[in-house]
C-alpha cells in the first residue's frame, strides 16, 4: 500500500510548478527536480524543499522514488518516459506521449513490459465545469449524444514564434498538437472512438511554418454523430467553450478560470413551448485540475488499474492529430 508517494520531477518551467504544487497539496513529497536550467531547477527545488539537478539521468535513476513526472519538451517524452518506466517508476508524462504515434507506442509498449503505470497529462478531464458537465452526461440529462463542438484558443505572446512550441523538430506539430489535442481527448471521452475526420490547417500569424497556428476539424462516429473543432494560436482573447448536445438538452463549459474567464457549466432541457432557461453554475478559485488529475493518478496506482486518461487514450488523441494532418496534406476525408 502506497501511502505518501515519492516523486521525481524532469522540467522545471510553468508546468513542472503545477505539477510540483499538486504533488504537495496531495500530501506526497518532491524527492528531486531537474532542470538543464540550474536557476530554474534550483528555485523549483528551493520551493519544494528538495534536490535539484541538471541532469534528468539523476532522477529516472534515483531510487528513492517511485513515480516520475516529465514535464520537458515533446521530444524529449520518449527517452526520459523509457528511461523511468525501466528502472521501475511510474509515470506520468505531459500531453503529448510522443511528437507522432509511433514514439508514442515506444513508450507504452515499454510500460506494459515494466508493469509500471503511464498516464499522459490530460487535466481538462479534471476541471471542475468538464467534470459537472460529465456528470449531467453520464445521468442521461440531456440524453443520447447528437454532435460536440468546440473552441479553445490563446491569445500568444510577444517572441511565441521563438519558443521550442514553434520548432517542428521539438516539438512535432503546431496548435493541433499543443491545445488540440486536449480537445480531441474531451471529444473521445464523451462520444468514444471516430470512424471519420476531416480538417484543414492554417499559418495566419505567427512565423512558425509549417507548423499551423489554427486547425480545423469535423469527426465523425459509426453512429453519425459529429465533433466541429477549432483552436487557435491567434485568438487574441483567451478562449474555451465545449459544448455537448444531446436529443433532451445541452451541457456547455465556458472559461477555464484565470485568463480563459470563470470557469461555467451550464445545462439547458429541450422544450418547444416553455420560456428557454438554463441552470448554471459559476466555479471559483484557483485552478484544482492539476491536483486532482494527480489525486486520480495515485488512486489508480493504490487500487492497481488504469487511471483517468491514460496511455491508451494519449495514443489515441495523437492518432486523431495525425488523422487530421493527413486530411488537411491529401485534402480528402481519412477513414480511421
Amino acid at each position: 500500500m502506497i501511502t505518501m508517494v515519492k516523486v521525481g520531477l524532469i522540467g522545471c518551467g510553468l508546468q513542472g510548478w503545477r505539477r510540483a504544487r499538486a504533488v504537495r497539496e496531495h500530501g506526497d513529497r518532491l524527492v528531486v527536480v531537474a532542470d538543464i536550467d540550474e536557476e530554474k531547477g534550483k528555485a523549483l527545488a528551493d520551493e519544494m524543499r528538495c534536490e535539484a539537478s541538471t541532469t534528468w539521468e539523476d532522477v529516472v535513476a534515483n531510487k528513492d522514488i517511485e513515480m516520475v513526472i516529465v514535464c520537458a519538451p515533446n521530444h524529449l517524452h520518449v527517452p526520459m518516459s523509457v528511461a523511468a518506466l525501466e528502472n521501475g517508476k511510474h509515470v506520468l508524462c505531459e500531453k503529448p506521449l510522443g511528437r507522432n504515434p509511433e514514439e508514442a507506442r515506444k513508450i507504452l509498449d515499454t510500460a506494459k513490459k515494466s508493469g509500471k503505470l503511464l498516464k499522459c497529462g490530460f487535466n481538462l478531464r479534471h476541471h471542475p465545469g468538464i467534470s459537472q458537465v460529465r456528470k449531467w452526461f453520464d445521468e442521461g440529462v440531456i440524453g443520447e449524444l447528437s454532435f460536440l463542438r468546440c473552441r479553445y484558443g490563446t491569445c500568444g505572446r510577444s517572441g511565441y514564434e521563438r519558443e521550442w512550441r514553434a520548432n517542428l523538430e521539438i516539438a512535432g506539430g503546431g496548435e493541433l498538437l499543443d491545445q488540440g489535442i486536449h480537445v480531441l481527448d474531451l471529444f473521445r471521452w464523451f462520444a468514444g472512438g471516430f470512424s471519420q475526420a476531416v480538417g484543414f490547417t492554417a499559418t495566419t500569424y505567427w512565423d512558425v511554418a509549417p507548423l499551423e497556428d489554427n486547425a480545423f476539424a469535423l469527426l465523425r462516429t459509426a453512429k453519425g454523430q459529429v465533433a466541429t473543432m477549432h483552436v487557435s494560436w491567434s485568438q487574441w482573447k483567451n478562449l474555451f467553450s465545449f459544448e455537448v448536445f444531446g436529443k433532451e438538452g445541452y451541457t456547455i463549459v465556458e472559461g477555464l478560470g484565470e485568463s480563459y474567464g470563470v470557469e461555467r457549466a451550464i445545462l439547458g432541457r429541450r422544450s418547444f413551448s416553455d420560456p428557454f432557461k438554463e441552470e448554471v453554475i459559476d466555479f471559483r478559485g484557483e485552478d484544482c485540475s492539476w491536483r486532482e488529475e494527480w489525486r486520480e493518478f495515485v488512486s489508480a496506482i493504490k487500487e492497481n488499474r488504469e487511471p483517468m486518461g491514460n496511455s491508451s487514450d494519449g495514443l489515441e488523441a495523437l492518432k486523431l492529430v495525425y488523422a487530421i494532418y493527413e486530411s488537411n496534406r491529401k485534402k480528402s476525408v481519412i477513414n480511421l
